[in-house]
């Protein structure tokens, strides 16, 4: 029995989308460079939906709203996107 469940948690790795992944999906560059400077220049305010942000295109802003609707195999990453987008104030003295 432990090996089916073994084989079971394999396969829902494999089928584990990545940030990278979502970019790509997205039409964006997946290399980290251009990963991070996406996410510096496009911030999201805390309480803010990711599908709200002015910076997407219909297209990418339908994928993102269906992802989440569908709770699709890219709904967790298009949250781990959104807690990337959101502005970290620094830390007053």
């Amino acid at each position: 029995m432990s090996s089916i469940v073994m084989r079971k948690a394999d396969n829902m790795n494999i089928n584990r989308r990545t940030i990278e992944d979502l970019f790509e999906q997205l039409g964006l560059s997946s290399q980290k460079i251009h990963m991070e400077r996406f996410i510096e220049r496009h911030q999201l305010k805390p309480g803010s939906a990711l599908t709200d942000a002015i910076y997407w295109t219909a297209d990418q802003k339908t994928f993102l709203i269906e992802a989440k609707e569908e709770d699709s195999e890219w709904s967790e990453v298009a949250d781990q996107l959104a807690n990337l987008l959101i502005s970290k104030k620094p830390s007053q003295p």
